[in-house]
């Protein structure tokens, strides 16, 4: 497993840089933007999925999106009545457009890798198509930082493959991969569990991504496990 570091990655150089600025641009949607965008490639809005699997997560719960780029994601929590938002994000260009539509959140420059938050500090941490970027040698670091600092869920969203699958990314090699990040939670961390989980599949090509929440077991349960 890994430790708390700040060092920094060929793929957080790249996100940092015009290619991440670049892809904030072409990702600038609003709510209803996403959930249009979500209900033309899987079927179901992006908001229809959030009150799916946040049933059971107070609206006062403390949240906290890693990589959370302009911050469309926190937007929709906000407007699901969510009020206690966090995001941390690595490229600065994204950072300050978050900043002006979430005068409300938290946020902060920092990466996947290190965190800067105590253990346990919040209810539910969670990402939307950050795992897929980050390098396999350094996703066990990102997965301990997710863990370390998540009291109750981990609610993720990634693109899916059985396997950890390399996927040229505009042209760019070591930027995408797709995997089964549920079960790689799981089998890092004894305990986690997956309290819910949905593929989605495209309608217009045979990809699917996934969507997964997972709880920390209750102590009891971990010291039956062992």
């Amino acid at each position: 497993m890994g430790t708390r570091s700040a060092y920094a990655t060929g793929q957080i150089h790249a996100w940092r840089g015009n290619f991440g600025r670049q892809y904030t641009d072409r990702n600038d949607y609003s709510p209803a933007a996403l959930d249009e965008f979500y209900q033309q490639t899987y079927g179901i809005a992006r908001r229809h999925l959030n009150e799916l699997f946040l049933q059971r997560v107070p609206k006062r719960a403390r949240i906290l999106e890693v990589g959370c780029n302009m911050g469309t994601q926190l937007l929709i929590l906000q407007e699901m009545g969510f009020t206690n938002l966090h995001g941390i994000e690595i490229q600065s260009y994204a950072l300050e457009k978050a900043r002006l539509r979430l005068p409300g959140v938290r946020l902060l420059q920092a990466s996947a890798l290190a965190i800067p938050y105590p253990d346990a500090y919040f209810d539910l941490v969670f990402t939307s198509g950050v795992l897929i970027h980050i390098a396999p040698n350094d996703l066990s670091v990102a997965m301990y930082e997710i863990h370390r600092c998540a009291k109750q869920w981990i609610w993720g969203f990634e693109y899916y493959a059985p396997e950890i699958t390399a996927i040229n990314y505009r042209g760019q090699e070591n930027l995408l991969w797709k995997a089964d990040y549920s079960r790689m939670y799981v089998d890092c961390f004894a305990d986690l569990e997956k309290e819910k989980g949905q593929r989605l599949y495209y309608r217009q090509n045979a990809n699917e991504d996934s969507m997964f929440l997972l709880r920390r077991k209750p102590k009891s349960e971990c010291q039956e496990r062992r």
